[in-house]
């Protein structure tokens, strides 16, 4: 099966193939057919629904965190879990092999995408069997296996990822290339939603009986069993659906681009990572989120813990969605010119100054519950303001990122250039995050409340105070201390390297640029 095809085209390759000014700048002549999607309809359909399977791991990993939380696990533990969502911040890794290894006659993407789909249903089938011992009837889940599973099915929906992308090049025609984007941000939201809010709320006895039933149940309409078992079903249908019916079109006839093998590919990624601008951004881009970790990660789970229903959690965040929408479209003409950092650097005090109200309100949730568990409804505005504000500073300093990559990004290997920096920012989110998780735990200082000398900080010093008729109350939170000292942290990175930024988006693009002559093949 395995083959390595040296003159094809790497799957990052053509993101940004019509991007016209730089590729006059390098003599290509650049024609822009009109996009009409009559005859492509139904490609575009299977993108979006491929887009979609993929996102509901991706859902269910940000579901599983909350569900755990019920069961009073530690931040630890939680930092562990965070684990498994790394596979989608490292793809770049591994892309290009799956790009350049494949078996002609099933089809260069069919190769990966069908047993990968596959693997998925079985992780999901698999996971099903097992989740109510690991997770659902315990009150001490099973971190370490749900860990593993989890970043295996991250693993394998990332590589799908990596597939359609390349897929999306071909099965589209030239120029309706353009929809495949929108099919993955779309597609990602709804298998995200499907995965996420629709599991948490409709798993939840409290939300189906206040808003779906007539009569009162102590389950929700699902389990989270089913659920698994539904999706694990529909990735192996939908698999085979396509691996019998979709065909793959000839390449050679849709791409004019660079063609670079496995090595090249390499080659390029380490080049690109030695030119002196790309590690100072580089350094920029793993560290600008360590500022906002604490609020990211650590709120919302904090907020459970003070006795808000997990199913209100994801109803909040279901309404931020009309919100991701908007936002790019909103922001796009301000980072559409020569300085879209602009932007980033703007957003970045008034994020730091959000996350500061949202710990006030974390502090405050208890004041807002009477005795009978009722929540205040100015609460959930309160809550619902602030997580909007947040939402609208993080996407714009994401869209105002991004079209700084695509400014800096070489036309002849763009997707490339795209993918690098992407991966990039990803990874800078994603330690941040699991640090912020590992580090709420670290801070936090408890003492047993009959025995002042017992801290609760190991698991003989709790069943010790347990056995006294006591219990371990928390001195100082540590989520308020991490708060404060991730915002100490984000208002000195903000005043270091403001300037610099600034003095990287002025650079000429031939400080972002390898020499081309090495790489491509004219």
């Amino acid at each position: 099966m395995s083959k390595v095809k040296p003159r094809k085209t790497m799957v990052f390759e053509d993101k940004l193939e019509n991007f016209s000014p730089k590729r006059k700048k390098h003599g290509l002549h650049v024609s822009k057919p009109v996009p009409c999607t009559i005859g492509d309809r139904l490609n575009i359909a299977i993108l979006l629904f491929l887009y979609t399977l993929q996102g509901v791991p991706l859902g269910l990993s940000a579901a599983i965190p909350i569900t755990m939380q019920k069961k009073h696990i530690t931040y630890k533990e939680q930092a562990k879990f965070s684990f498994s969502t790394w596979p989608f911040s490292l793809k770049l890794l591994w892309a290009p092999i799956i790009d350049s290894i494949f078996w002609p006659k099933f089809g260069r993407r069919k190769t990966w995408l069908v047993p990968v789909q596959y693997l998925i249903g079985f992780f999901l089938l698999f996971l099903a069997m097992n989740i109510n011992d690991w997770l659902v009837f315990t009150e001490d889940p099973n971190t370490t296996f749900l860990t593993l599973m989890f970043f295996c099915l991250n693993f394998l929906a990332a590589t799908q990822d990596i597939a359609v992308d390349g897929w999306a090049l071909t099965m589209l025609r030239k120029e309706n290339v353009g929809y495949a984007s929108t099919c993955n941000s779309v597609g990602q939201t709804i298998g995200a939603f499907l995965g996420y809010v629709v599991f948490i709320t409709l798993e939840s006895p409290t939300f189906c009986n206040k808003w779906l039933r007539f009569t009162e149940s102590t389950e929700g309409l699902i389990t989270l069993q089913g659920f698994l078992y539904f999706w694990g079903y529909t990735f192996m249908i939908a698999t085979t659906l396509v691996a019998i019916f979709k065909h793959e079109n000839n390449e050679s006839s849709q791409h004019d681009s660079h063609d670079l093998n496995l090595y090249q590919t390499y080659k390029l990624l380490g080049d690109i990572m030695k030119l002196p601008s790309v590690k100072t951004l580089s350094i920029i881009l793993l560290t600008a989120k360590i500022g906002f970790s604490a609020i990211d990660v650590v709120s919302s789970l904090k907020i459970i813990d003070k006795g808000i229903p997990k199913d209100d959690i994801a109803l909040i965040g279901l309404l931020s969605i009309p919100l991701q929408i908007i936002i790019p479209v909103l922001i796009t003409k301000y980072t559409a010119g020569p300085k879209p950092m602009n932007i980033y650097l703007k957003s970045i005090p008034y994020r730091l100054l959000i996350g500061i109200v949202i710990a006030a309100i974390v502090y405050f949730t208890p004041y807002f519950i009477d005795q009978d568990g009722n929540v205040s409804m100015f609460y959930y505005i309160l809550v619902l303001s602030s997580f909007l504000l947040h939402q609208l500073t993080m996407y714009s300093m994401f869209v105002a990122v991004m079209a700084f990559f695509a400014r800096i990004s070489d036309p002849l290997f763009g997707g490339t250039n795209m993918t690098l920096l992407n991966t990039l920012t990803n990874l800078g989110g994603a330690w941040a995050n699991t640090a912020a998780l590992w580090m709420t735990d670290f801070l936090t200082y408890k003492q047993c409340s009959t025995n002042g000398n017992n801290t609760c900080s190991t698991e003989t010093e709790i069943n010790a105070c347990q056995t006294s008729d006591g219990k371990c109350e928390i001195t100082i939170d540590g989520f308020y201390l991490e708060t404060f000292l991730c915002t100490i942290f984000g208002i000195m990175w903000y005043q270091y390297f403001s300037k610099i930024i600034r003095n990287l988006q002025s650079k000429d693009l031939k400080h972002w640029h390898v020499d081309a002559k090495k790489h491509s093949k004219l």
